[in-house]
């Protein structure tokens, strides 16, 4: 049994301090999941508490016979979903762009380190801000949230060999949407 599962179970025997341990594991990386659809921070946040909220609303409707992240973050999706269908317009925000660690002094080597490490992955969240949503999905849940094909296909109400073939092509998509970056920059300098 997983640790959120283990949790929810207490919570159900009346341990209200285990609804806390829930939110303490899942919060944070929920969020994320959820900023990936909205592209709103804030309203990510709301969603997730929503999502929470519905854990405390419909106590018995998790049945134990997936996973508990995989439970919650099919939740998720459901309401950024709703959320999205009920939105007027929808809001673009700008992709955050990487911040840089103070430099702790004489250690330069370091810094350049992460600097490294942070404008890669600025560049990866910006390649993937330009895949289309299943593909973004898939490889969030799978990469980020370490699910596996089978659990991100129950998040995203598609089949085992549907999430496998989002994974390829989204790498593939990615890989390409990298290169053009590189070459972009190779040109520029």
């Amino acid at each position: 049994m997983d640790r959120g599962a283990d949790c929810y179970r207490r919570f159900l025997d009346g341990d209200e301090s285990a609804f806390g341990e829930i939110i303490d594991i899942y919060r944070e990386n929920l969020m994320f999941f959820l900023n990936r659809y909205v592209r709103d921070l804030t309203t990510a946040e709301d969603l997730s508490e929503d999502v929470f909220v519905e854990l405390l609303v419909h106590p018995r409707r998790y049945n134990f016979k997936t996973s508990f992240k995989t439970y919650l973050f099919a939740i998720g999706r459901h309401k950024a979903l709703d959320w999205l269908r009920k939105a007027s317009v929808r809001r673009e925000t700008p992709t955050d762009s990487a911040e840089l660690a103070s430099v702790p002094s004489g250690d330069t080597e370091d810094f350049e380190e992460r600097f490294l490490l942070d404008e890669r992955k600025r560049k990866l969240h910006e390649a993937m801000s330009k895949l289309n949503d299943d593909y973004r999905t898939a490889l969030h849940l799978v990469y980020f949230e370490e699910l596996s094909a089978e659990q991100a296909g129950q998040v995203m109400k598609k089949s085992r060999k549907q999430i496998e073939n989002l994974l390829y092509r989204a790498k593939n998509a990615l890989r390409t949407l990298m290169k053009d970056e590189v070459l972009d920059f190779e040109e520029q300098g």
